[in-house]
């Protein structure tokens, strides 16, 4: 009988010492979150693939699904097409230009002739077998000569620098074409659903197959590797905690036992506000408190919405 009065006694002891650490060992509590990331389309237009399940791991920058794209494909060939057409309209300067050089040589061959006769006219001259009108009427002939050429030269450089000038018009339409295809490259990009973060998702808004819009979510991801504790202090703790510093942290681990792992004080609120409903503070009276963060490498326990509790160190 008194052993057994014994064991009763031990037992209610360790109750009371449980009872007593879970109510006032303890100088913050709070709630576990994750930082989520929504991400949306960025194009209007079908799901033709998803490959996003909650609770499934996608590294950062897995492509996790497609939209339909064949509009922006078609349009990206036919900005092409008109680049390739640009070529086509160009003039070619050459014919024309064959044509004043052509006409330049008979004039050389004229002057030639021309020169060939006033120095027959100027030895004739010398005989007293020729006229000074001979001689005046050939360096005549001769100085129309060399301004005809002069003319048939400047318009073979006018052709030239004509065409020039439209074909560089028409070569300049090019520009603006290829940085239309270099938005359409981007936009065929945005067609694919690339993950930002590593993480696991939490929440899947969309389906394939479905209609989507730019800027509609599709679903939800969340780092579950490492969470944070959202807990609160009273102004009497505030001068105990800083950035980086180590803490306990607990979470329930089956009745009246706890679960302990390591944490750090990551942010500090620089306002105070007041106290939430659902988080009981070491001091019940006080109607203010700082929030304060504290991140913890989740070993597959800790879910979002958990409570935890926080010990000093």
């Amino acid at each position: 009988m008194k052993s057994t009065v014994k064991l009763f006694a031990a037992g209610l002891l360790v109750i009371l010492a449980a009872c007593n650490n879970k109510n006032g060992k303890f100088d913050a509590s709070g709630t576990f979150e994750a930082d989520e990331v929504i991400v949306s389309s960025e194009l209007p237009g079908k799901i033709v693939r998803f490959d996003v399940e909650e609770g499934r791991t996608f590294p950062k920058d897995t492509i996790v699904g497609t939209l339909d794209a064949e509009s922006i494909s078609l349009q990206k060939e036919q900005v092409r097409a008109n680049i390739e057409s640009l070529g086509e309209k160009t003039a070619d300067v050459t014919p024309q230009v064959k044509l004043l050089e052509d006409q330049l040589t008979v004039q050389q061959s004229r002057l030639s002739t021309l020169l060939h006769e006033k120095g027959r006219i100027e030895n004739l001259l010398r005989q007293d077998a020729a006229t000074g009108k001979q001689l005046d009427d050939v360096n005549a002939e001769i100085d129309i000569a060399r301004k005809n050429m002069t003319v048939t030269r400047q318009q073979i450089q006018v052709q030239r620098n004509n065409v020039a000038t439209q074909n560089r018009g028409i070569l300049s339409e090019g520009k603006p074409l290829e940085k239309r295809v270099a938005q359409l490259d981007d936009q065929l990009k945005r067609a694919n659903i690339i993950n930002p973060v590593n993480g696991t998702v939490i929440i899947k808004y969309a389906e394939a197959g479905e209609i989507t819009s730019a800027g509609k979510a599709l679903y939800k991801i969340a780092d579950l590797s490492t969470m944070t504790l959202r807990a609160y202090i009273t102004g009497t703790q505030l001068s105990q905690v800083k950035l980086g510093q180590a803490v306990k942290v607990f979470v329930d681990d089956g009745a009246d036992k706890y679960k302990e792992l390591p944490g750090t004080i990551t942010w500090v609120s620089d306002k105070a506000e007041f106290t939430p409903k659902t988080i009981q503070t070491k001091d019940e009276r006080a109607n203010l408190v700082y929030a304060i963060k504290v991140k913890v490498k989740n070993d597959g326990y800790l879910k979002i919405g958990m409570y935890g509790e926080v010990k000093f160190q």
